[in-house]
């Protein structure tokens, strides 16, 4: 048969629609993986279930994620042996909290004072080199680091009120590991429980308080009703979260795929930045549940004393930790150089 434009142009056509109707008729059923986050179900409505919407939705069939919230699956503590396994696929949590055995892990959730707003945590990420350390040593271990982005920041919220270090003592108060190690040289007593039985410990006294989040989750989670004294001076001004995987369960990914869920992660992690900033200050200036107190200016310079020399115990337990604190501080001396408002 002779070849001419037109009969090109038409068989062409039908080669490309077949080629591009293949992948279609290959994957008779979607890939589908299982996350679990760290939050539990209110919570996890707001910072986790729209980024996994909107990817189910944009993944037309090829690919749905489930989503499972706070100790559904697995308990929290165990969240990184079960992803490291196949149990689960995928993982929003912080280092801390899942018990990650990373060098890194130390600085997840809220490592103190070295964060002052939300920005800090994609700045020190995305600019400072933070994210290929993370990336690295979370490869060793069989694990796809995906990314980070920032939470709330840490405030004290309590049954009773806190106006000085002293009235910390004694108190019994649910937080992060690494938050809690540095807390108890203040009198703090550590306490670690399942999200869901939070509430019901502060009603119990089990609890009598909280350190784990700022206002806009003490309302959404219903502690505001239970521990309604709000200490405005925090710990870390955001939360270190992130998204992770199973390393060769995201390598089996396609490439689209891998990219449309980084996407959607990291547009995740844009959303809570505003819906934090927004509820922090909303909250403490409307919100009808809680009463907000505040340290002593002198005894809160004690807190930041303790917080620098806290990073460098970390620093000297190894050459890495030290690279991370040599960041940190960095970064930190640069935005007090730079002054108003990256610092006041």
């Amino acid at each position: 048969m002779t070849t001419t434009r037109r009969t090109f142009l038409t068989t062409g056509a039908v080669g490309v629609a077949a080629g591009l109707a293949t992948p279609a008729l290959a994957q008779s059923a979607p890939i589908k993986w299982r996350l679990q986050t760290y939050a539990g179900t209110v919570l996890a409505e707001q910072v986790v279930k729209p980024a996994i919407d909107a990817f189910n939705t944009i993944a037309n069939g090829q690919m749905e994620i489930e989503l499972y919230t706070s100790d559904q699956l697995v308990p929290t503590g165990e969240l990184f042996r079960a992803m490291q396994n196949g149990t689960i696929d995928a993982v929003q949590s912080d280092d801390d909290s899942m018990a990650s055995p990373t060098e890194v892990t130390v600085f997840g959730g809220y490592f103190p004072l070295a964060l002052r707003y939300s920005l800090d945590v994609p700045a020190l990420f995305n600019e400072w080199g933070l994210d290929q350390i993370w990336k690295e040593e979370y490869a060793k271990v069989g694990i796809k680091h995906i990314s980070a982005g920032s939470w709330d920041p840490c405030n004290f919220n309590m049954k009773e009120p806190v106006k000085s270090l002293a009235d910390l003592s004694g108190k019994r108060v649910f937080t992060f590991p690494t938050a809690g190690r540095f807390l108890a040289q203040f009198g703090v007593i550590p306490v670690t429980l399942p999200w869901e039985d939070v509430e019901v410990a502060l009603q119990t006294g089990e609890l009598d308080g909280l350190a784990w989040s700022g206002i806009t989750e003490d309302y959404t989670s219903g502690w505001s009703k239970v521990a309604p004294y709000f200490l405005t001076n925090n710990i870390s001004g955001a939360w270190i979260g992130h998204f992770f995987a199973n390393m060769e369960r995201w390598n089996a990914l396609p490439p689209h795929l891998q990219q449309l869920m980084q996407t959607c992660f990291d547009q995740s992690h844009y959303r809570r930045q505003w819906w934090y900033w927004a509820g922090e200050a909303k909250l403490r200036v409307e919100g009808a549940d809680m009463t907000l107190t505040s340290l002593p200016p002198e005894d809160y310079a004690k807190i930041e004393e303790a917080a620098h020399k806290f990073w460098d115990e970390i620093a000297a337990e190894s050459p890495l930790k030290a690279k991370v604190v040599e960041i940190i501080k960095k970064y930190n001396d640069t935005m007090v150089k730079a002054g108003v408002p990256y610092r006041y």
